[in-house]
């Protein structure tokens, strides 16, 4: 059990990696958009943070109130992201690119700060 939440974490951070790099890539070369990577990122972090979840649930030690904003939280920047990127968008509106980012900094810090 404790080798499948390591794994589950790791690919949790490679998805994270890819969210935020991905914004990074696109706000340092000047052109705001949102990219795959940032979907199949968020789409990770989505999926391993649900199953992980699960296996604290089962353990008795989760956080609800914590994982219930982290959830909410990667749900908004799941839709923020995937409407743009289905919709093959080649510019987003500056607003929506830089609450973009920050809701990816308040993520992080939720998870990071939050005990």
């Amino acid at each position: 059990m404790d080798l499948l939440q390591l794994v589950l974490r790791y690919l949790h951070l490679v998805g994270f990696a890819a969210v935020l790099g991905g914004w990074l890539v696109s706000w340092l070369g000047g052109k705001r958009n949102f990219n795959t990577a940032m979907l199949y990122g968020i789409a990770t972090q989505l999926a391993t943070g649900i199953v992980l979840f699960g296996l604290a649930a089962a353990g008795d030690d989760a956080n609800h109130a914590k994982l219930g904003v982290k959830f909410l939280l990667a749900l908004l920047l799941g839709v923020m992201i995937a409407i743009p990127v289905w919709k093959k968008r080649e510019t987003i509106a500056a607003g929506h690119f830089f609450a973009t980012g920050a809701l990816i900094a308040v993520t992080a810090g939720v998870a990071v700060f939050w005990q």
